[in-house]
């Protein structure tokens, strides 16, 4: 559990010490596009999709941006790091040194808008107004990545964060009959797991411990309690959080050794080590794309899933959307990129390799089979809640705080500490 607290004490020097670099004092100047090979403008696109399944859409859609747009060249700035904990450090870094790529991948909600508030990126009314985009994203999406009526990013995809991914076999072994519908039933389900000697739930960097306390949280206290939590004055201290938190702590210490990330913990589930993983259906792609780029594996029988539990009903999302940052080299490039982020063809090739469902109302529903066919109905009627921990409903110096706060319970077991960690950071940011 050292390595735990080693770990984010390292993430949390980074982030401050890159937060402190450069110092781009002054305007935005525009600068030139660097031309590449052959005369062509290169388009720098800043993410963090480097692994199975998450990479291979983004080549998807980079292929479509290069036949239509045969100046251009795209240049990969991917960072490695699940959730984007390194990308945002790095990316952080480059603003304030007022080099920003020409582009780059932002949660859509309360991370997002500390951008627009600091003034980092430009409004892109003007292209929902050229592309009617309006039209085919839903309100509440355009909402989330809007401040005072203008538009700041263009989302890509819709991603559920509250899955739980299982085994079937391993449960069939443990006398499991099926997935376990609340938390009761999971803990017992847990205990049964590891009475045969497998890992109960797998678990991967620090990050994947804050993903699986929104899922606690949210199957814990419900889903309009779970959203009050990110209201002004909301209540992080009270019995029912406490309740909670004991959840949490109880389902932690069923956790296997941590990963270095959340696929290898995923794929401890799809090659039997483990029974359960709490992951967002990204992991979709990786458990189901051809060995090329995921595991190869065959749904129901080497992996299932159904909702995290006690979440049942509740679609807890979060969105993966591109931006225009003021002063980009290539800015006419990163325009071109961001068309073809919005399209129809562009979602409709890179959501099925990524694991994830279209921002756009008008996909062709024909292409998500199997899991994605589940995610799209269940975004239709499921209610919502948003992602703690992918930038949906705390802005980053709160989850920040927020893990770590988690990363120092991981260490010290202090369910009375881990709470009164959290009710502090929610006192700091909320607004």
């Amino acid at each position: 559990m050292r390595r735990w607290l080693a770990a984010v004490s390292i993430t949390m020097a980074g982030v401050l010490g890159l937060a402190g670099c450069g110092g781009g004092g002054g305007g935005q100047a525009s600068r030139s596009a660097a031309p590449s090979s052959g005369g062509k403008q290169q388009v720098e696109v800043f993410s963090w999709w480097t692994g199975p399944g998450e990479a291979d859409g983004l080549q998807a859609m980079k292929k479509i941006f290069e036949d239509k747009n045969p100046n251009y060249t795209f240049f990969d700035a991917a960072v490695a790091g699940g959730s984007g904990d390194k990308a945002k450090a790095l990316l952080q870094s480059k603003l304030q040194a007022n080099t920003p790529p020409d582009t780059f991948q932002g949660h859509a909600g309360a991370e997002l808008q500390g951008y627009i508030k600091a003034g980092n990126l430009e409004d892109l009314t003007f292209l929902y107004d050229e592309l009617k985009l309006k039209d085919v994203f839903p309100a509440q999406l355009v909402e989330q990545i809007s401040v005072e009526g203008k538009i700041y990013s263009v989302p890509v995809n819709i991603h559920r964060s509250n899955v739980l991914w299982f085994n079937p076999q391993v449960l069939k072994d443990a006398g499991i009959a099926g997935a376990p519908k609340t938390i009761e039933e999971f803990v017992a389900d847990l205990e049964k797991v590891k009475a045969k000697g497998k890992i109960p739930i797998s678990i991967g960097s620090e990050w994947t411990a804050t993903h699986l306390l929104e899922n606690v949280l949210l199957g814990s206290l419900g889903t309009d309690a779970y959203n009050a939590l990110f209201k002004p004055g909301a209540d992080w201290s009270g019995p029912q959080m406490t309740k909670a938190l004991e959840n949490y702590a109880k389902i932690m210490s069923y956790a296997g050794d941590p990963q270095d990330d959340w696929q290898p913990a995923a794929k401890q589930v799809a090659d039997g080590e483990a029974a359960f993983n709490i992951m967002g259906d990204w992991a979709y792609g990786y458990f189901h794309n051809p060995p090329d780029g995921g595991l190869g594996k065959t749904s129901k029988t080497d992996f299932d899933w159904a909702p995290a539990p006690g979440t049942e009903g509740t679609y807890m999302w979060l969105s993966d959307s591109f931006t225009l940052p003021k002063g980009a080299k290539n800015r006419d490039g990163a325009v071109a990129w961001l068309k073809v982020a919005a399209s129809k063809e562009g979602q409709d090739a890179f959501n099925p390799k990524k694991g994830s469902i279209p921002a756009r109302k008008d996909a062709d529903q024909s292409l998500y089979t199997d899991y994605l066919a589940d995610a799209l109905k269940d975004w239709s009627g499921n209610k919502l809640a948003g992602s703690i921990q992918h930038g949906v409903s705390v802005s980053q110096p709160w989850l920040a705080s927020i893990n770590e706060a988690v990363g120092l319970f991981i260490g010290s077991k202090d369910v009375k500490g881990l709470q009164q960690a959290l009710a502090d950071a929610a006192k700091a940011n909320a607004q």
